[in-house]
């Protein structure tokens, strides 16, 4: 795990506290720091302060999500910390790839359950070729099918088109401005709230595998991950 964090004081807590719980950590103090550390090797996970001094974590986040920095660590968890609290805020921070957000000052339980979260989804995701499983949820993107369980979910191109955006980018909040530039496509036309309804449609197809399908109030949407 990396932590990129400009105050020693937060640094070292957190540092301590996640080492404590079993992780291997390593730290940064800037943008620039981080960025060499990442092309050098392949990180579990990213603990990242949004504003650092030179380099924003705002733009570190999104240069790894371009696969600009490596190809390694383009699909990395990344938790981003920071003391912007808006919601606009925290929009834009999952809008540019960040995983999951939590606001200082923060509680070092939270700060370890949110970490534990995503580590989890991480290590729980099955690809195989282009295939995902979830729970009892399989989705065949290549096949162009979907299962719970035995069961072939019939959808239409636009409800598999969101599916297959959320279960690709599973335990990720995507907001519906980001699912409509994700499923956009030949034969699949997609606006703004229209998001809802494809969403309440393929909730209902998808019977007892639906509770997969999680609303994030105010945000959009996220394929959950059993426990």
């Amino acid at each position: 795990m990396l932590i990129v964090e400009d105050e020693k004081d937060i640094s070292d807590l957190m540092c301590l506290h996640l080492e404590r719980d079993g992780f291997e950590v390593e730290t940064a103090d800037n943008g620039e720091k981080a960025l060499s550390l990442l092309k050098g090797r392949k990180y579990g996970l990213l603990v990242l302060d949004w504003m650092l001094p030179g380099l924003s974590g705002l733009e570190l986040c999104k240069r790894i999500r371009s696969k600009e920095i490596s190809q390694e660590n383009a699909s990395l968890p990344i938790l981003m910390v920071t003391a912007r609290s808006d919601s606009s805020d925290i929009v834009v921070g999952l809008e540019m790839g960040a995983d999951d957000y939590l606001i200082k000052p923060f509680d070092i339980p939270v700060l370890l359950a949110r970490v534990r979260a995503l580590a989890r989804r991480s290590a729980a995701k099955v690809e195989l070729g282009r295939k995902y499983r979830l729970g009892q949820l399989l989705i065949d993107v290549d096949g162009h099918k979907v299962f719970c369980g035995k069961t072939e979910i019939s959808l239409t191109p636009s409800e598999f088109k969101l599916m297959a955006a959320l279960s690709q980018n599973e335990g990720r909040v995507l907001t519906r401005e980001r699912l409509i530039d994700l499923v956009q496509g030949q034969g699949v036309n997609v606006v703004d709230r229209a998001v809802d309804t494809h969403i309440f449609g393929l909730r209902k197809k998808l019977g007892k595998c639906s509770e997969l399908v999680e609303t994030v109030r105010g945000i959009g949407y996220r394929i959950k991950t059993e426990t």
